[in-house]
Order: structure tokens, then C-alpha cells, then sequence
């Protein structure tokens, strides 16, 4: 009859995941319910999408359904659908193992208390491990469509170490999930908890799901031979608006998310005209951990005509807008719509573009009605907001006053300014928006390109994330101000610099020239030019990339993820007011080693590495001895 029963061990995750499991979610048990449902949901969606091009998967039996059923004596509940079902090798795969992006950040990330745990474990999604909440054992039985009937699995856990799997008889498809309850879960072996249950949890799933009917008979509820359908079975977001409770929309994100946690908003749209569609979507409360790998699933589901197409549709939403969860139902597109009609269908490219302005008024209306909800989307999802600026033209100019940076204004990074805040700031004759981009925000608020706008009291832009150089080389201005890099380029502050100002930088100039050119001779190839700068109060020196190089920050990263970079060498601008430069001019028997560490201890500020480090080190100590003994 097949493969004898094999024991196997969990992966390792799935030990830790579920203790985490039966500790953390005991104040909430019914839960495992909703996810066991919503699984059995997905199951046969994921059927009726195979059968569009294989209908013989329907095996003469089209009627989709899932049925609950409890036997008081076994003590078990047993949860069915006549879906998909599960192969021996897709069983080993999706009940043994975690293949989730993110997983070694998901635990590292876990505090021990209960409560907090058990929102990242929601956050995680692994609905199937609920079941150890209630039970302490599980049963799998299934049956993958289009296989022979002795051809199906059993699977079977106590949920500790290890997992048994055989192969047995199984006369329709699909997979029956049988929960045999741990003592003191008695509460669930009823009809009327189970129902009530699925009402609050389950009412919104497309497919009816099936109880016996009980009725009253001497006192107690009697089962009867008869079914009846516990939720609507409708799909919630073709029912009016004004149909739907807040619980409702909380309840179907969780479906459709398979999240814990309430969204943080949603919008729910009929859309008429030359194409019709309707669109329920929601912006988690929560990044999931793996929002920042760009290939990584999407979580918008197409259904066509209330028929389930596919999960992760990327066609329907952009990149930067990956943690938008939700559906999109068109009236308009064929049934065995594919990947690839999608790709090249000017009506998906209307319905995309619906939807992403949908999502970026959603995001428009916290940042103008709820401060609170706004901070808590920006802090979740900001840095993936901004991949937006360089990804999606028509949307630049909306995308960009949603931005929020951290600035010389406020001291910490979590405070942070709009670009409209910063012009409605800005000084008198003040015609651009500045900026610094470093590895940190510490290294951008102590950055000495700040000095002489700290001076004069001019608000500079501190980026520190990696897609902030993205963000400035996609967006060069604002409101019709030029976004200006504090560290590229002369510096010229225009009508914000006094003509006093202006003739002692022209004076220092000409009284620092000769210096200027032996430090040039002196550095060499190491730099593209050396000059007096202004833009300096309390340092020596400082190095800026030339107007049309690339940054200093940038060239790091490119660097990193491995790029080849051209060979653009640094300008080194010195400081005439800093008493290391003045005594440099008349220092002669050490004046490579200070020219050199002009340069080097620049480099360091900017958030560079050099070349020679050891060097450097002997060049200081040299300089400390030297000093130490008067010379």
C-alpha cells in the first residue's frame, strides 16, 4: 500500500514555535478555529484556480465546501474541506517545516512576554499551529485532487519533537484536520461555542461552512441528520458598505491576512465605468519580517466574478506598496485569466492604478486626521513608502509629500519632518531644501558639513537609510526648491551668506593659496582637489564629492552589494579659522604626516574607511610623542 509509517523530527523552528504557540495564545484559544478555517478556505480556493485548466481535479464533485464536527466521547473536533489537499511530500513541507523568509529575525525578536509573543507570532502567520492550543494531539488526513484514493497521508502529531506520516486510503479529496482536545477544553466539544465561534470568526468565508443541525430534545441539544450552513457564505466585500460591522472588516483582514492583530486601515471601493471592479484593501498594523526582501509574496488576492484567481498578485499592486493585504474582484476579466495575460492587460494596468491611488489616499488621510496612526504606519512601513518616489512617476509628487525624514530641528531619529514642514521653515532668501545622507543618524546629526548651518540656523535633512540615496536621486526638488547635498559640491549659500562673510572667505582664500597647493602636491592622487572651505566652524576639514560624483555615502553601499565604482577621488576642504590648519602653514619637518591626517581623520568623519589605517595610527602616535616632547 505505499510507504510504511515513518517518524520524522520537527525543524527546529517548529519545536520553539510551538511551545510559543501553547504559552503565549492561552488567553485566546478560539483562534486556532479561525485559522484552521481560513486554511481549509485557501485549500479550496486553491483548487477551484487548478481546475480552471485541469477540471477533472473536481473529481464529479464541484460543490466547495468545509465542515465542522465534534463527538463528545472521542473528544475531538474534526475540521474538513474537499480542497486542494495535501501530498506526502507537500505534508513533510508545510506542516514539519517554516520555509519562511524572516524566521531567524522572527525569533530573535521574541521578549518572553506572553502577550507581545503572541502578537509576532500572529505576525509571522502559522495558523496551522494553533491546533496545539487546544489539542494535544492532531491528526491530518489527506488527499491531493487528481490522486488515486490509496495515495493519501496521515499525518500525526503530539506536537513535541516529532511527526508520524503513512499512506492510507482517503475516498474524496481534500483533508480532514482532527483535534483531539487536551483535558480542561471541554468548553469546545458543543455545538452552540463552535457555532458562535464561526460566526465571529468565520461569517465572511466565501464557502458555506456545514454543522449538523442539533435541536432540543428532553433538556439537551441532539444532533440531527440534517446539515445546515453556519456562516453567510458570501463574499463580505461585494455586500454593501453599510451591511459590513467594523468587527466585520477586522475579521475578514485576519482571514485574508492571516494576521491577529486589527488592521491599522482599510478601504473598500466599487468601481464603475469602462472597468468594473471592486477592491477591499487594508494596510497591516505590523511589517511582516520579510518587507524588505523585494521578491518575496504580495498580499493581494484577484478573484474574478467572486471566484478565486490567485494569491499574490503582483500585477495589482506596485513594490513599494508590497504590504497592502486585501482583494480585488473584477467583472470584467476571463475566468482562466494567467500570469501572463496579467502581465500584458491594459485592464489590469486601470485596475493597478485604482488601487494605488486608493492605498495613497488611505495614507493621506492618517497623515492628515490621525497623527497617532500615521507615526505607527511610518515607523512599520516608511522605508518601503520611499522606494515609491523612484518607482512610480505619476505618483512622485503624492508619494513625496507622504515622506517623514529626521532633521537638525529635533534630536532623535524617531522625530521626523514632511518636506512641507521644512519649507514652511525656511530662512528668508533661503531657495533650497539641504541635506546630509550617512550609515546613521549619529553620523549624520554630528556630521561636520553641519557646522555653518547649525551656525546660521538653517534646518538640514539627516538621512540615514540606505533607500534615502534612492529617495535624493529620484527626487531633485519640492514645492519647487532643489533638494541640495550639504556634502557635494562649492558651497554657496547665496543671499543667506552676508557680503562680510563673502570677503573673508575670498581673503582666506587668497592667504591660504599657497598652503592649498602643497597640501595638493603633497596628497597626490588621493584627492580630486584640495580648497578653503566655509562651511566649517569647529573642524579642520572635511571632504565633499564633486557636484556630479557620486556621494561618499552612496559609493559606500554600491560598494558593499558589490558594484564596481568608478574611480572618483574626494576634494579636501580645509578650515583657515582651525588652529591645526594655522600652524600647518609654517610646519615643515612633519608636514606629509599632518597633511595626511587632514585627510584621514575627514574620511573617518564622513563615515569612510581608509585605506592604510595602520598608517594612520602610526602617523597619531607619532604626533602625540612629538608633541608630548615640545617639538
Amino acid at each position: 500500500m505505499g510507504a510504511t509509517k515513518e517518524t520524522l523530527g520537527f525543524q527546529a523552528e517548529v519545536k520553539q514555535l510551538l511551545h510559543l504557540m501553547i504559552h503565549s495564545l492561552y488567553s485566546n484559544k478560539e483562534i486556532f478555529l479561525r485559522e484552521l478555517i481560513s486554511n481549509a478556505s485557501d485549500a479550496c480556493d486553491k483548487l477551484r484556480f487548478e481546475a480552471l485548466d485541469n477540471p477533472g481535479l473536481f473529481e464529479s464533485d464541484s460543490e466547495l465546501k468545509i465542515r465542522v464536527a465534534y463527538d463528545k466521547d472521542a473528544r475531538t473536533i474534526t475540521i474538513s474541506d474537499n480542497g486542494i489537499g495535501l501530498s506526502r511530500e507537500e505534508a513533510v513541507a508545510h506542516l514539519g517545516t517554516i520555509a519562511k523568509s524572516g524566521t531567524r529575525e522572527f525569533f530573535s525578536s521574541l521578549t518572553g512576554d506572553q502577550a507581545k509573543d503572541a502578537h509576532l507570532i500572529g505576525q509571522f502567520g502559522v495558523g496551522f499551529y494553533s491546533s496545539f492550543i487546544v489539542a494535544d494531539k492532531v491528526t491530518v488526513i489527506s488527499r491531493r485532487a487528481g490522486q488515486n484514493k490509496d495515495q493519501a497521508i496521515r499525518w500525526e502529531s503530539a506536537g513535541e519533537g516529532d511527526f508520524s506520516i503513512e499512506m492510507v486510503e482517503k475516498e474524496g479529496r481534500g483533508t480532514d484536520v482532527i483535534l483531539h482536545l487536551r483535558d480542561g477544553e471541554d468548553e469546545f466539544l458543543g455545538g452552540w461555542k463552535l457555532k458562535s465561534i464561526l460566526k465571529k470568526y468565520s461569517d465572511h468565508i466565501t464557502l458555506p461552512i456545514l454543522m449538523q443541525k442539533e435541536e432540543w430534545k428532553d433538556g439537551e441539544q441532539v444532533k440531527t441528520d440534517e446539515d445546515e450552513t453556519v456562516n453567510q457564505a458570501s463574499a463580505l466585500w461585494a455586500r454593501p458598505k453599510s451591511e459590513i460591522s467594523e468587527e466585520q472588516y477586522k475579521e475578514f483582514y485576519k482571514h485574508v491576512a492571516h494576521d491577529f492583530e486589527d488592521p491599522l486601515a482599510w478601504t473598500h471601493a466599487r468601481v464603475e465605468g469602462k472597468q468594473e471592479y471592486t477592491q477591499l484593501l487594508y494596510i497591516p498594523s505590523r511589517a511582516p519580517f520579510d518587507l524588505f526582501e523585494r521578491g518575496a509574496r504580495h498580499g493581494v488576492k484577484l478573484y474574478v466574478k467572486r471566484v478565486f484567481i490567485m494569491d499574490d498578485a503582483e500585477q495589482l499592486m506596485p513594490l513599494y506598496l508590497r504590504f497592502v493585504r486585501g482583494i480585488v474582484d473584477s467583472a470584467d476579466l476571463p475566468l482562466n485569466v494567467s500570469r501572463e495575460i496579467l502581465q500584458q492587460s491594459k485592464d489590469i494596468d486601470t485596475i493597478k492604478g485604482g488601487c494605488v491611488k486608493k492605498v495613497l489616499g488611505m495614507i493621506e488621510d492618517l497623515a492628515e486626521n490621525d497623527a497617532e496612526k500615521f507615526a505607527t504606519f511610518w515607523k512599520e512601513f516608511g522605508r518601503v513608502l520611499k522606494e515609491g518616489v523612484g518607482e512610480d512617476h505619476a505618483n512622485k509628487e503624492r508619494i513625496a509629500k507622504l515622506l517623514r525624514f529626521a532633521s537638525t530641528k529635533n534630536d532623535t531619529a524617531d522625530e521626523t519632518v514632511s518636506l512641507a514642514d521644512y519649507v514652511s521653515r525656511m530662512k528668508d532668501g533661503q531657495d533650497k531644501i539641504y541635506y546630509v545622507t550617512a550609515e546613521t543618524f549619529t553620523a549624520a546629526k554630528n556630521s561636520p558639513h553641519l557646522e555653518i548651518f547649525r551656525k546660521k540656523g538653517i534646518e538640514v535633512l539627516l538621512l540615514s537609510e540606505r533607500v534615502d540615496e534612492w529617495v535624493v536621486g529620484s527626487l531633485t526638488e519640492f514645492d519647487g526648491k532643489q533638494l541640495q547635498s550639504v556634502a557635494k559640491g562649492g558651497l554657496d549659500l547665496g543671499t543667506l551668506e552676508d557680503e562680510a562673510e563673502k570677503k573673508e572667505a575670498e581673503k582666506a582664500a587668497d592667504e591660504y593659496k599657497e598652503l592649498v597647493g602643497k597640501i595638493r602636491a603633497e596628497l597626490g592622487d588621493k584627492v580630486k582637489d584640495v580648497r578653503v572651505t566655509h562651511r566649517l566652524t569647529d573642524s579642520p576639514s572635511c571632504i565633499v564629492a564633486d557636484e556630479h560624483d557620486l556621494g561618499g555615502n552612496l559609493a559606500r553601499i554600491l560598494k558593499a552589494a558589490g558594484q564596481k565604482m568608478p574611480g572618483s577621488k574626494p576634494i579636501l576642504e580645509i578650515n583657515p579659522n582651525h588652529l591645526a590648519v594655522q600652524r600647518l602653514k609654517y610646519e615643515e619637518t612633519r608636514f606629509s604626516d599632518w597633511a595626511n591626517l587632514l585627510l584621514e581623520q575627514a574620511t573617518l568623519a564622513e563615515g569612510g574607511t581608509l585605506e592604510d589605517p595602520a598608517g594612520f595610527v602610526k602617523r597619531i602616535n607619532d604626533l602625540m610623542l612629538a608633541l608630548s616632547a615640545g617639538k
